[in-house]
């Protein structure tokens, strides 16, 4: 089954910025490759965006470390990261929930 691509998947909440950044990601794709440093976005409507790694080199060009070939894969990608992101924010919330009842 083409979900059972994506394991492991990890995110690590940033202090938010101006763009939109709110953390960077990571996950196991097909058990054999890890893919690292995610920038995951949240758009302005509150959908979440992700941006592969890139690396600017000396002359400023500007080179893509790794990413999707095609869009059903960045969806794939996308909905785990998204799934990951909702299922630790619900988890903070309700710690804070707990907190605040006392």
């Amino acid at each position: 089954m083409i979900s059972d691509l994506i394991s492991e998947v990890t995110f690590i909440p940033l202090k938010p910025n101006e763009k939109g950044l709110i953390g960077l990601a990571s996950l196991l794709y097909n058990s054999s490759i890890s893919l690292n440093s995610i920038g995951v976005y949240v758009r302005p409507d509150g959908a979440i965006r992700i941006v592969f790694p890139n690396k600017i080199l000396p002359n400023t060009k500007e080179i893509n470390i790794y990413h999707p070939i095609n869009t059903e894969t960045y969806e794939l990608i996308r909905k785990a990261v998204a799934k990951k992101y909702e299922e630790i924010t619900e988890k903070y919330q309700s710690q804070k929930r707990c907190i605040a009842e006392g």
